[in-house]
């Protein structure tokens, strides 16, 4: 019989009495089961009928498959295992069940392969987790222990069972280190490769160099470029609008590049001699499953072997080696008891090391020039911009943010009525502590820094900050630098970054809180004890202020615009004041006459704190005789005194502008607690971010009204009647899932959970509901969070279509209907029902006071418990139903039968007739 599609009806059945059957089958598409395994044997011709029928029903299959695969979107093929409407077709000899023994025999085959995946995947867990970490560590701490006793007992160390847990934590993080280090060291010849080395290396190329007279410019250029670290950057560099980032070469040197490179790129050559198509083959085998064995192979051992041995080898080389010879060093010139001293001894010592281990690279360096040996001179000449570009990374990523951060404890110790001896007192109580705080505040000092100086690019004519680096050029590479730009030249720009962040510091905090205590009696100190007497209010105060206050100031983008509006307005009325409109904006017309600046005059003094373009305004000129992207502006007279009034009318409001921030939203704060929390003092986070967040709404009211106020009155009372009715439904909505949600929330979450933990059975409990309505909103944020990271259900259906209508379009019947409602009632039965039952029906039946007590400060843990052991059982139900189905189709389940089939061109011609 044909299916409903008028395709043939294959069906194929196995150990079946005869092949009458395909009027069991169903059109919309089945599942076929071989028949019971002790039927009778078929008779010959049936059989040969049988197998023709299987073959065919095979070829079939395979290319409705295959037609359905190459002509996506010519025809329909929908197979029995999709959401399709199926029928299941089995023999009458087939049993309705699986037998007992069949069942068995699939649970024990399950065990069996569950527990060598256990198996395995412990064994990849205890190779990855714990042998190649415990290895580290204990190698680690072997060689740095300086005996020999150590390194013959080292085996015996390895199967210790002591402080197991600490070792592998510990090395962890020496594995994190190895690993970094290794990355770091692939992409940094990754940048050279690409960006070229020093110039001072890449001459060791050309075949000038060999004609040169020792004393007449060969060994001696390569020494002074060797010891400055090169004397130019790489062309790729070049910033429009920056600063040369080389200083003038030396006559020698021009002389070599007007000299065509004979054997240029010998030596790259030899670094580049590998095959892509092997390396890329072997890219493609090894993937992060093979890698680890997550595969369900072995070969990853063979792979911890070789971790386990370059971890090694990145400890000789990377830490014991530089230490031992800081450590030598330092022995040698009597500072080792200082260095002792600091807290800090390992890390210094290491950094001593480097230090030594870089003026070594560049004196084998000179040595191997003079001895004319190439090879090995760049080989020591690569080791020595390795090393080099570590130590600047060290210096501009660690050293600096962490000066920044004690240079701004230093200048802030009066406003927090400290002195620098309670700052000496925690150092040496928790010295690695008190150097990570003060090195991540000096850090988020430095990136506010820097987001205020893009802003001011975005304002300025491009030239005006050129003593500055532009952090947003795509162009810009430090890494680069680092390789290319000479030593001094980043000591230089070290120092010169140092004065002008620290001179920012007095300006914006030192000055004005001496203002402050001199002016304003009895305003400072600011209350920032880390304890309270209160700690309900102060959690709660701290989940407000996380859940509440803090992501309303931090995911508005209008703070921004507004302090790039304020930042135009006040170049503007300074320019018109000081006549320096053309060379602040640059938006003035250039008339012949006037005295036009075409040339940046400053030339390499950019590399006082990083040369950089200021590409964000006007677009970059090519002038033809000067740098590329410098913008020409008309010098007025008194050109420096004017600049000098700029700088100090600028100075005045940046401390204005501090002024106002450390007061008014304090003093703010302060008012609206003090009729919160009365007289008690809270910490000055909280008045500060209560002042932000007031000072924040008048301005952001400021700026809708001002733009309402052009179109008109009747325009405004129209939009003050629909945002009127938006906040009265905002309110109500806010009431019910801001309000009455979280607080059934959190005192669910303490009769379940805190009650029963904290509060003995012949004590009462005392409920907070400010504190449990605090915890419900951090259990309703991760509840949501958790909803719409889950499955498909109708929470979250109705959470996604809320969040699509927006706050202008809100749906308040949907909203209550869909939201509010169910969770509000959900929430109150799991609350009310319990409550009903221990002080309703459990009195009734005559039961003592006591047990009336237990039940009632025990029956919410307990139903919750049942729910969840229901839950469980119903999840294991559906597990077994699976396994079970799973079972079945490994022993009866011969195919699918394709169903729904139909080419394109009969769907036409049938629609046709």
């Amino acid at each position: 019989m044909d299916d409903l599609d008028g395709q043939p009806d294959f069906s194929v059945y196995r150990n079946m009495d005869a092949c009458e059957e395909p009027e069991c089958a169903s059109s919309a598409g089945q599942r076929i089961y071989a028949g019971y395994v002790g039927a009778k044997a078929l008779r010959t011709n049936l059989c040969t009928i049988h197998v023709s029928a299987l073959a065919a029903s095979n070829m079939f299959i395979r290319t409705a498959l295959c037609s359905g695969s190459s002509t996506a979107g010519k025809s329909t093929v929908n197979s029995a295992s999709t959401d399709t409407p199926s029928h299941q077709s089995i023999h009458r000899t087939c049993p309705s069940d699986c037998q007992i023994k069949d069942i068995v025999s699939g649970l024990v085959t399950s065990m069996a392969r569950a527990v060598r995946y256990w198996f395995h995947y412990t064994l990849v867990a205890f190779a990855w987790l714990g042998v190649v970490p415990l290895t580290a560590c204990r190698i680690y701490r072997c060689l740095f222990t300086g005996s020999v006793s150590s390194l013959l007992t080292l085996p015996l160390d390895m199967l210790s069972t002591e402080n197991l847990a600490s070792d592998c934590f510990q090395g962890c993080f020496v594995v994190t280190c190895t690993l970094c280090a290794f990355i770091s060291l692939v992409w940094l010849r990754e940048q050279i490769l690409h960006g070229g080395g020093p110039d001072w290396l890449e001459q060791d190329n050309q075949a000038a160099n060999q004609a040169r007279n020792l004393l007449d410019g060969g060994a001696v250029n390569n020494l002074i470029g060797g010891l400055a670290g090169g004397h130019r950057a790489p062309a790729n560099n070049a910033q429009p609008n920056n600063a040369p980032a080389a200083e003038e070469p030396m006559m020698a040197e021009e002389e070599v590049d007007d000299v065509e490179p004979e054997n240029d790129g010998i030596m790259d050559g030899d670094d580049n001699n590998w095959n892509p198509i092997e390396w890329d083959r072997a890219a493609e085998e090894l993937t992060w499953e093979r890698l680890l064995g997550l595969d369900g192979s072995l070969v990853f051992l063979e792979h911890v072997f070789w971790v386990v041995s370059l971890n090694t080898l990145f400890i000789l080389v990377f830490a014991f080696s530089p230490y031992h010879i800081g450590h030598f060093t330092l022995v040698g010139i009597k500072l080792d008891e200082l260095i002792a001293a600091s807290h800090f001894e390992g890390l210094l010592t290491t950094l001593v090391g480097y230090l030594v281990i870089a003026v070594s690279f560049m004196t084998l360096y000179i040595l191997c020039s003079f001895a004319r040996l190439k090879k090995f001179r760049r080989v020591l000449g690569l080791c020595y911009v390795v090393v080099k570009v570590k130590l600047l990374v060290v210096m501009e990523i660690g050293v600096f943010p962490l000066i920044c951060g004690w240079w701004l404890d230093i200048c802030s110790l009066s406003m927090f009525e400290a002195s620098l001896k309670d700052r000496k007192s925690s150092f040496h109580l928790a010295p690695g502590t008190s150097m990570f705080i003060h090195w991540l505040v000096g850090m988020v000092y430095v990136f506010y820094f820097a987001s205020f100086i893009l802003l001011l690019r975005e304002v300025l004519r491009p030239g005006v900050l050129w003593f500055l680096r532009n952090l947003n050029d795509p162009e810009f590479n430090p890494i680069q630098e680092m390789i290319h730009l000479p030593v001094h030249r980043h000591i230089r720009r070290f120092v010169a970054s140092v004065i002008i962040f620290g001179s920012t510091v007095l300006l914006m905090l030192w000055l004005p809180v001496r203002v402050i205590r001199k002016v304003f009696v009895g305003f400072l100190p600011y209350h920032v004890m880390l304890s309270s007497d209160a700690p309900v209010s102060e959690l709660s105060l701290e989940l407000l202020l996380l859940q509440v206050v803090l992501p309303a100031l931090l995911e508005q983008g209008h703070t921004r615009q507004w302090l790039k509006r304020l930042v135009a307005v006040w170049t503007v009325g300074v320019a018109w004041l000081l006549d320096l409109r053309s060379y602040l904006i640059g938006d003035v017309q250039l008339k012949d006459g006037d005295n036009v600046i075409r040339v940046e005059e400053h030339g390499p003094a950019g590399d006082g704190a990083g040369a950089g373009a200021n590409n964000a305004a006007p677009a970059p000129q090519d002038l033809g005789e000067g740098l590329v992207g410098f913008q020409p502006y008309k010098r007025p007279s008194f050109f420096v005194a004017r600049v000098f009034c700029l700088v100090l009318l600028m100075c005045v409001t940046l401390f204005a502008a501090s002024l106002l921030s450390l007061t008014v939203p304090v003093f703010i704060g302060r008012k609206l607690m003090s009729v919160w929390m009365g007289d008690s003092r809270i910490h000055e986070l909280y008045t500060a971010a209560c002042g932000l967040y007031i000072c924040w709404l008048i301005l952001r009211i400021s700026t809708v009204l001002y733009n309402w106020i052009p179109q008109g009155g009747t325009v405004i009372a129209h939009k003050l009647k629909e945002w009127a009715l938006l906040a009265l439904k905002s309110l109500f909505v806010a009431f019910v899932l801001i309000g009455v949600v979280p607080l059934l929330l959190g005192l669910l979450f303490e009769l379940v959970v805190v009650a029963p933990l904290r509060v003995p059975l012949d004590q009462s409990p005392v409920f907070f509901p400010w504190q449990d309505w605090a915890l419900g909103v951090l259990h309703a944020k991760i509840i949501c969070a958790i909803t719409m990271m889950g499955p498909q259900w109708w929470l979250k259906r109705v959470m996604e279509q809320v969040y699509n209508d927006g706050l202008r379009n809100m749906n308040l019947c949907y909203i209550l209907n869909k939201l509010c409602l169910p969770v509000v009632c959900a929430l109150g039965m799991m609350l009310a029902i319990p409550y009903i039952i221990a002080k309703s029906l459990v009195p009734a039946l005559g039961i003592g006071f006591e047990l009336q007590n237990m039940v009632l400060r025990r029956i919410y843990p307990f139903l919750v418990a049942v729910m969840v052991s229901a839950a469980m059982l119903v999840f294991q139900v559906r597990q077994f139903r699976r396994l079970y189905n799973h079972i079945k189709d490994d022993k009866y389940l011969v195919g699918q039968r394709l169903v729904n089939y139909m080419p394109v061109t009969q769907t036409a011609d049938d629609s046709a007739s």
